[in-house]
């Protein structure tokens, strides 16, 4: 089966099939630190945010681990985590604190993250599906291309415009016990961007001068 899916697409199974092709896409970039940053982001994050309820936060620790994969995943932005690493630890937590407290409002949330130098709505999107990935989808370009059908609005109001979307999608694909979240919704949709890019070429070995 095509693991590739257009966001109009109402099949279940194509959905299915691109979010379980999203591990590969990932080793198809051959990037070793975005592994790591991955299973990091996916796997020990939620669970680090959930053993802290009722009151869960995000140390600044964890923000450099998750911008780290947020720019390995997408495009490096050097700046951003300049930005992130000169934050305080009480600042982080502070204000991550807030934003979790005030979901399921994304409008809320995100507000309460952007306050922190470097933070924009992408990477708070990131923050608030890593704790509820069945609220907040990442604001990933990928996503945002197939969605909305172009990338180019960092902004709150473009955040929940996607965010929207892709809640609708995750609630249509969830059928006949079938739960699908916005942020698997999202996982599919960058996975078969990944899979739809044209593979390089490599260098013929000759040299321009």
């Amino acid at each position: 089966m095509a693991e590739t899916v257009d966001f109009a697409s109402s099949d279940g199974e194509a959905w299915r099939a691109a979010l379980a092709a999203y591990d590969r896409r990932i080793a198809s970039l051959d990037k070793p630190d975005l592994l790591e940053a991955d299973s990091f982001y996916r796997h020990d994050l939620p669970l680090l945010l959930r053993r802290r309820d009722p009151d869960p936060y995000l140390a600044k620790s964890e923000l450099v681990q998750l911008l780290q994969w947020k720019l390995s995943r997408g495009k490096w932005r050097p700046r951003l985590m300049d930005f992130v690493k000169s934050l305080g630890d009480a600042v982080v937590e502070s204000a991550s604190r807030k934003a979790f407290a005030a979901l399921p409002d994304l409008s809320k949330a995100i507000t309460e993250l952007t306050v922190l130098k470097g933070v924009g709505p992408a990477t708070a999107s990131a923050v608030l599906a890593a704790y509820a990935p069945d609220v907040a989808p990442f604001m990933s370009d990928e996503a945002m291309v197939a969605a909305l059908g172009n990338a180019k609005e960092y902004t709150l109001k473009q955040y929940l415009a996607f965010a929207e979307k892709l809640q609708a999608k995750a609630k249509e694909l969830s059928v006949g016990g079938e739960i699908f979240t916005p942020s698997d919704v999202e996982r599919a949709l960058w996975s078969s961007a990944i899979a739809s890019k044209p593979v390089k070429k490599p260098a013929s070995g000759k040299r321009k001068r």
